[in-house]
């Protein structure tokens, strides 16, 4: 038995200027919904290093260690998500993502050892919120969608923002209202109660599953197939042999450096050593986080309408002139000016970067080969968060680590610009291997 949406697409012929909203969309809206949560519950962490400290008297780097964890079993557990996402579809891998975030915050809420703590919320979850990412997600637009796709895509990074904007106040004021336990259990209950029901009952992992062709299929158009559009796969081992693996491995890896790994974790710091108010930090983060989701939803509509490649680059040359400018800040209204333009192009990069290597190796492994390509975004947001606190601790400041960041930045637009972008034809019913439905 079908969903009543379902139904109602098939009742109209399964098409979708006659049902009036392509099926596609709902999938997208069910994906947003669960990676919204899932990076909301995974972003909350720093609100519960002080209840747990002040409780059970760890040690700050003892709690730290939960958070290293999950930062590099989460980028680590990218290409076996993509992987499964390619052989199995990418509904086992977010049901699954949503279901081991829930239990694992819920068994949080129980723990009195840190031990406890790093299996619970740094293992457990992480590996949940590892299937419910934009690995995951690209994946499904891979499937779903022909046109729009970077958009699609554009709609999941927006949506991980908007959770960390969400999730992260409910959880502070859960913990404030009623203590660290209850925020933890009201947060597993948001997934395994709410999230993980949606999520089972209206996802679908291929468009032929409900009588659909993929977005953007023109069924009787001009014929010539469209090979980055076909079933095709590209293993590791040839993807490696290719320069644009590389290129787009290499700007991933500057992305997290810059992004997650240096501004995440020390802008606040860097803010408050400087004079500014920790409450005017954390706005800032917030101003921050707005921009992420406008400039994820604009990079997907430039992408699909103007190419990746150009705007890729243009995204990392303007992060790189930003980190400059940030060790010259002096006030308030400068300290916002760098989190606008930051925050334009902090998530802005995942709709070029996931739909170039759907473009370059084929929609049928983009989420094993985007896994391995996230994961050296991982890498490089770990080592940024290690080298910017050392370079802290050699000269008491965080300028030369924003300085060598910005020169980074400038780097991978280079990197961007020597990829060849394939160019794509409008594709057919036929060139994506899809049989158009009689009518009946």
């Amino acid at each position: 038995m079908g969903t009543g949406l379902e139904e109602i697409v098939r009742s109209r012929g399964g098409r979708p200027t006659e049902a009036g909203l392509h099926y596609g969309w709902i999938v997208t809206g069910v994906t947003c919904l669960a990676l919204l949560v899932a990076a909301g519950v995974r972003s909350s962490f720093g609100v519960f290093v002080h209840p747990l400290q002040q409780e059970f008297g760890w040690d700050r780097s003892a709690i730290s260690v939960t958070a290293v964890l999950s930062m590099l079993l989460y980028g680590g557990l990218g290409p076996l998500a993509g992987r499964l996402a390619d052989r199995y579809g990418p509904k086992v891998v977010l049901v699954g993502g949503v279901l081991l975030s829930g239990i694992g915050v819920l068994a949080s809420s129980t723990m009195s050892r840190i031990w406890q703590f790093h299996l619970y919320y740094g293992l457990i979850t992480s590996i949940g919120a590892g299937g419910a990412a934009t690995v995951t997600a690209a994946a499904m637009a891979s499937r779903w969608f022909v046109e729009r796709r970077a958009f699609v895509i554009g709609l999941t990074g927006a949506a991980m923002s908007a959770g960390q904007l969400m999730i992260l106040p409910l959880a502070a004021y859960l913990e404030q209202a009623y203590g660290w336990r209850w925020s933890f259990a009201g947060l597993g209950l948001i997934l395994a109660l709410l999230i993980l029901p949606v999520t089972a009952l209206f996802f679908r992992n291929d468009p032929a599953e409900v009588g659909l062709k993929p977005y953007g299929v023109v069924i009787g158009g001009a014929e010539g197939a469209v090979p980055t559009e076909s079933l095709r796969g590209t293993s590791l081992i040839e993807a490696a042999r290719h320069s644009g693996f590389w290129l787009l491995a290499g700007s991933f890896f500057v992305c997290g450096y810059t992004s997650t790994g240096l501004i995440g974790v020390h802008l606040i710091p860097h803010a408050v050593d400087h004079g500014f108010p920790s409450l005017t930090a954390s706005a800032a983060m917030g101003l921050m986080g707005a921009m992420n989701v406008v400039g994820t939803l604009a990079s997907g509509y430039l992408c699909d309408r103007y190419g990746k490649r150009i705007p890729l680059a243009l995204y990392y040359f303007l992060r790189g002139l930003s980190l400059f400018f940030l060790p010259m800040v002096g006030n308030v209204v400068e300290l916002n000016l760098f989190a606008i333009v930051f925050g334009l192009n902090y998530i802005s990069t995942v709709p070029p970067t996931a739909t170039l290597t759907a473009d370059l190796f084929g929609k049928r492994s983009v989420g094993m080969l985007y896994g391995w390509i996230f994961f050296s975004h991982q890498i490089g947001a770990a080592l940024a968060s290690y080298l910017g606190g050392l370079v802290y601790d050699w000269t008491c400041a965080y300028d030369w680590a924003f300085i060598s960041a910005g020169i980074l930045g400038v780097l991978a637009a280079g990197l961007v610009l020597a990829i060849r972008e394939p160019t794509r034809r409008v594709p057919t019913a036929s060139s994506v291997g899809i049989v158009p439905a009689t009518a009946g």
